[in-house]
């Protein structure tokens, strides 16, 4: 039994920090690190002015921060008192921003047919992927068919201003697949308002650009799922994200078959017929919301679903690897990739 914690997408910050730096005379890069919302976070800037840029990147993160800590889902929050009041059956109070956070969450989740559900909270809680570390350990066949029979979702929750109540009592929210897209628009934001028009934004795999690299996209690389080194690399414009969901970021082996954190409601159990789903989401003021939000839907879809899912929810470059290895792409981001040595064989579709 082993579990295992990877990143989703991996950047070439290396070369990325090499190539800026042979120009550090004119624009010289800021560069910091972090651990937030259970993953690492990465924020460079390109500034004439140091200080500036230093002063952009930690606004940034003490963002990141505030909102970690107050929409964590299992440590004491303004989330885990939401949760708590929902199992109590009491309606709750709730600030302007957890109230809007939530209404934008069900109408994510009701685009893609409720298959990224933040209402699991429960189900994701019995598979134990709420921790930082987790066991390799099976839930009970009949704690999961507990669940199930009560059916809890955000679409279960009522907004009346900023009081919040559930109908089903084992609805708890957990923001773990929307919240770190939502701090990508927060950064994006933060860095214009701090004078800064050329960024890079990585969290855990979810990126946003900003501008450009001494005139240049950035280019970032598309881990493959179960090689080292990137099947991919594809250039970012000034505002575009870019996020992937894998079975490789959180998961745990019993008896060689691996279990991976995106769950699919409808079963319970995770999601074991795809490796990977990145989708591209152009410019915009919730790009990097999308970004999260979005690619988890696509995942749980599967192969018979995951095109429709695309299309219903107005995203139209997402590229798909099915356990068995094989590589989807449709038309538009095939367009926009470079493969790493030899290409692989892929299937293109409109």
């Amino acid at each position: 039994m082993r579990p295992q914690l990877t990143p989703v997408l991996k950047l070439f910050l290396t070369a990325l920090c090499a190539l800026l730096l042979t120009a550090c005379g004119r624009t010289p890069l800021q560069e910091q690190q972090a651990y937030v919302f259970g993953t690492r976070v990465e924020v460079l800037v390109v500034s004439e002015d140091p200080e500036q840029g230093r002063k952009a990147v930690a606004a940034v993160l003490r963002e990141f921060d505030r909102l970690h800590r107050s929409y964590h889902a299992w440590q004491a929050s303004e989330l885990t008192i939401l949760n708590s009041a929902i199992f109590s059956g009491r309606p709750s109070e709730s600030s302007p921003e957890l109230a809007e956070f939530v209404r934008e969450a069900q109408a994510l989740s009701k685009q893609g047919d409720y298959l990224f559900d933040p209402g699991i909270g429960q189900l994701i809680k019995l598979w134990g992927f709420q921790a930082d570390e987790f066991k390799a350990e099976l839930p009970s066949p009949a704690d999961i068919k507990a669940w199930l029979a009560s059916q809890p979702s955000i679409a279960d929750i009522a907004i009346d201003g900023q009081t919040i109540s559930s109908r089903n009592r084992n609805v708890a929210l957990d923001f773990g697949g929307y919240l770190k897209g939502v701090a990508l628009d927060r950064a994006a934001a933060i860095l214009r308002q701090q004078g800064i028009n050329n960024a890079l934004i990585n969290i855990g795999g979810n990126v946003m650009a900003l501008g450009s690299k001494q005139g240049k996209p950035w280019r970032v690389g598309i881990q493959h799922p179960r090689q080292p080194g990137p099947l991919a690399t594809v250039t970012l414009a000034d505002g575009e994200a870019i996020g992937t969901s894998g079975d490789y970021q959180r998961f745990f082996e019993v008896d060689g078959q691996r279990y991976a954190h995106l769950l699919d409601p409808r079963s319970g159990y995770p999601a074991d017929h795809t490796q990977a789903v990145t989708v591209l989401i152009p410019a915009g003021p919730k790009a990097g919301t999308l970004s999260d939000a979005a690619s988890k839907p696509i995942f749980i879809a599967g192969p018979d679903g995951w095109r429709d899912m695309a299309r219903k929810m107005e995203i139209g470059l997402v590229l798909r690897v099915d356990r068995d290895n094989r590589i989807f792409v449709t038309e538009a981001l095939r367009q926009r990739l470079e493969f790493i040595g030899q290409p692989p064989e892929i299937t293109v579709l409109p």
